[in-house]
């Protein structure tokens, strides 16, 4: 994905500049939404994958870690967009 610049004129003239997103499937988006996106959670480790040798840290530590960093940002991102369903 990547962000740009559209630039246009209005009617007066005076340069009318808004930022732009390109999206995945290669298509132009304007929206804030696509500018600023609800964060994602961190995917969970199996169970199974911990080796269980005492790791320091651990994957489901990492993963703890991850969980913190993704709730952190999720109350930003709801700070920033507060009519958006919960």
């Amino acid at each position: 994905m990547g962000v740009g610049l559209a630039a246009g004129r209005r009617g007066g003239g005076t340069p009318a500049v808004r930022a732009c997103v390109l999206l995945q499937n290669g298509r132009v988006s304007t929206e804030p939404d696509a500018l600023d996106p609800m964060p994602a959670p961190p995917v969970a480790p199996d169970f199974d994958a911990c080796c269980g040798n005492g790791c320091d840290p651990c994957i489901f530590d990492l993963h703890d870690l991850a969980m913190d960093e993704y709730r952190r940002a999720l109350r930003a991102w709801r700070e920033r967009h507060p009519d958006a369903a919960a």
